[in-house]
């Protein structure tokens, strides 16, 4: 479900959910923060456990939608992985995206890589070719080959809108503000948004900060959660 507390007019729709490296909540969060956004709304899964967070005195959503009105840009933000319910969270996203009659959606995500660099690639996925053209222009490369999972698969299913999706070579055991940080300034490129990328890196090396300990804690939580079921059945 989701509620909303302002419907924008054919923006550009940014979706960053934890994934390879994270790197789709970090950059989310850096934009969110860059671009000074406001709160116009959340989402939320029935079926997934209910915890929230609370940082520096602030509710954070587990999934919450905020709005840049400067560029016209609407950023979908979480820090659950929403995992089992992908397909209900591609669908409420699917509703937000119809709700706004969004110009296109934008996916970020990570793609696995053996090899660290401070200089990760970007790769692209779209199906439409001036989305190509565009995305070949800036040096970013094609996705020919690979397996892509979670929300981003499930919208690719769902969405009738424009979607493509940036990916970023990143690590999958850790947060991987390089690649964050790559991530924001390819989407600085394409959207010109205005991003002094010099300070990215440590922006990024901050929220990943934030992130690690949001994350923790709700490991936490669902951990002792689970133990008071048990201690109920048993």
């Amino acid at each position: 479900m989701h509620k909303l507390r302002k419907t924008p007019k054919k923006p550009i729709v940014i979706t960053g959910f934890p994934g390879f490296g994270l790197v789709g909540t970090i950059a989310t969060e850096f934009l969110i923060e860059h671009l000074k956004t406001e709160s116009i709304g959340k989402i939320w899964l029935e079926d997934a456990p209910a915890i929230v967070a609370v940082h520096n005195q602030t509710l954070v959503d587990p999934i919450g939608v905020f709005y840049d009105e400067k560029h016209n840009i609407v950023i979908i933000h979480g820090i659950a992985a929403g995992q089992g319910s992908e397909w209900q969270l591609a669908e409420e996203i699917v509703k937000i995206a119809d709700a706004f009659d969004a110009y296109e959606v934008i996916a970020l995500e990570g793609v696995g890589t053996a090899q660290p660099s401070i200089n990760p690639k970007i790769f692209y996925f779209s199906q439409h070719d001036d989305k190509k053209a565009k995305f070949s222009a800036l040096g970013f490369e094609a996705m020919n080959e690979g397996i892509i999972l979670g929300v981003t698969s499930a919208l690719m299913v769902k969405l009738d809108k424009p979607l493509s999706s940036l990916f970023v070579e990143s690590h999958a055991d850790m947060p991987d503000s390089h690649a964050a940080a790559s991530l924001v300034g390819a989407l600085n490129k394409l959207l010109g948004l205005g991003v002094d990328e010099a300070p990215l890196i440590e922006s990024a090396k901050v929220f990943e900060r934030k992130l690690k300990g949001l994350l923790e804690k709700s490991k936490v939580a669902q951990e002792q959660k689970e133990k008071k079921m048990m201690s109920y059945v048993g």
